[in-house]
Protein backbone atom coordinates (compact mmCIF):
# COMPACT_ATOMS: atom_id res chain seq x y z
CA UNK A 1 0.00 0.00 0.00
CA UNK A 2 1.56 3.37 -0.79
CA UNK A 3 2.30 6.04 1.86
CA UNK A 4 -0.78 8.47 2.38
CA UNK A 5 0.27 12.14 2.17
CA UNK A 6 -1.09 14.52 5.16
CA UNK A 7 -3.63 15.87 2.93
CA UNK A 8 -4.97 12.22 2.43
CA UNK A 9 -4.97 11.53 6.04
CA UNK A 10 -7.09 15.06 6.88
CA UNK A 11 -9.60 14.21 4.20
CA UNK A 12 -9.98 10.17 5.73
CA UNK A 13 -10.26 12.05 9.47
CA UNK A 14 -13.13 14.45 7.58
CA UNK A 15 -14.92 11.92 6.33
CA UNK A 16 -15.01 9.65 9.66
CA UNK A 17 -15.70 12.93 11.65
CA UNK A 18 -18.91 13.66 9.85
CA UNK A 19 -20.20 10.30 9.37
CA UNK A 20 -19.28 8.68 12.70
CA UNK A 21 -17.67 11.20 14.76
CA UNK A 22 -20.86 13.65 15.23
CA UNK A 23 -19.05 16.80 13.83
CA UNK A 24 -15.97 18.53 14.80
CA UNK A 25 -15.40 19.63 18.55
CA UNK A 26 -14.62 23.35 19.36
CA UNK A 27 -11.25 24.60 19.60
CA UNK A 28 -10.75 24.36 23.30
CA UNK A 29 -11.97 20.82 23.41
CA UNK A 30 -9.46 20.03 21.09
CA UNK A 31 -6.69 21.67 22.80
CA UNK A 32 -7.69 19.98 25.53
CA UNK A 33 -7.89 17.00 23.48
CA UNK A 34 -4.54 16.98 22.53
CA UNK A 35 -2.79 18.15 25.88
CA UNK A 36 -4.01 14.77 26.96
CA UNK A 37 -2.79 12.76 24.22
CA UNK A 38 0.46 14.70 24.95
CA UNK A 39 0.41 14.16 28.68
CA UNK A 40 0.20 10.06 27.53
CA UNK A 41 3.38 10.57 25.48
CA UNK A 42 4.85 12.07 28.41
CA UNK A 43 3.88 9.28 30.82
CA UNK A 44 5.18 6.54 28.16
CA UNK A 45 8.36 8.09 27.44
CA UNK A 46 9.01 8.42 31.65
CA UNK A 47 7.76 4.77 31.39
CA UNK A 48 10.24 3.28 29.19
CA UNK A 49 13.43 5.79 29.32
CA UNK A 50 12.67 7.77 32.93
CA UNK A 51 13.03 6.55 36.43
CA UNK A 52 9.22 6.28 36.77
CA UNK A 53 8.77 2.24 35.88
CA UNK A 54 5.16 1.21 34.95
CA UNK A 55 2.75 -0.14 37.25
CA UNK A 56 2.46 -4.28 36.68
CA UNK A 57 -1.07 -4.01 35.72
CA UNK A 58 -0.99 -0.84 33.47
CA UNK A 59 -1.97 -1.87 29.76
CA UNK A 60 1.03 -2.10 27.68
CA UNK A 61 1.55 1.60 25.14
CA UNK A 62 3.36 1.83 21.94
CA UNK A 63 5.01 4.62 21.15
CA UNK A 64 3.86 4.94 17.70
CA UNK A 65 0.72 4.94 18.39
CA UNK A 66 0.95 7.35 21.36
CA UNK A 67 2.57 10.26 19.03
CA UNK A 68 -0.40 8.69 15.86
CA UNK A 69 -3.15 9.84 19.21
CA UNK A 70 -1.68 13.35 19.10
CA UNK A 71 -1.48 13.66 15.45
CA UNK A 72 -5.34 12.30 15.18
CA UNK A 73 -5.80 15.46 17.85
CA UNK A 74 -3.88 17.99 15.42
CA UNK A 75 -5.62 17.03 12.38
CA UNK A 76 -9.09 16.95 13.62
CA UNK A 77 -7.99 21.18 15.31
CA UNK A 78 -6.33 21.82 11.19
CA UNK A 79 -9.51 20.73 9.63
CA UNK A 80 -11.94 22.04 12.17
CA UNK A 81 -10.06 25.95 11.26
CA UNK A 82 -9.41 24.69 7.52
CA UNK A 83 -6.20 24.33 8.00
CA UNK A 84 -4.20 22.39 5.33
CA UNK A 85 -1.60 20.90 7.25
CA UNK A 86 0.78 19.78 4.61
CA UNK A 87 1.16 23.54 3.13
CA UNK A 88 1.70 24.73 7.14
CA UNK A 89 4.26 22.26 7.58
CA UNK A 90 6.05 23.08 4.26
CA UNK A 91 6.32 26.91 5.70
CA UNK A 92 7.65 26.05 8.86
CA UNK A 93 10.12 23.16 7.40
CA UNK A 94 11.16 26.24 4.99
CA UNK A 95 11.38 28.80 8.25
CA UNK A 96 13.25 25.83 10.41
CA UNK A 97 15.92 25.00 7.07
CA UNK A 98 16.71 28.45 7.04
CA UNK A 99 16.85 29.91 10.77
CA UNK A 100 18.67 26.88 12.18
CA UNK A 101 20.65 26.26 8.86
CA UNK A 102 23.67 26.49 11.44
CA UNK A 103 22.09 27.02 15.12
CA UNK A 104 23.29 23.03 16.00
CA UNK A 105 26.97 22.70 14.26
CA UNK A 106 29.88 22.78 16.93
Amino acid sequence: MPDKTLKQFQAEVDVWIQAVGGGYWTPHANLARIAEEVGELARLINHLYGPKPKKADEAAQELGEELADILFALICLANSEGIDLADSLQRVLDKVWQRDRNRYQG
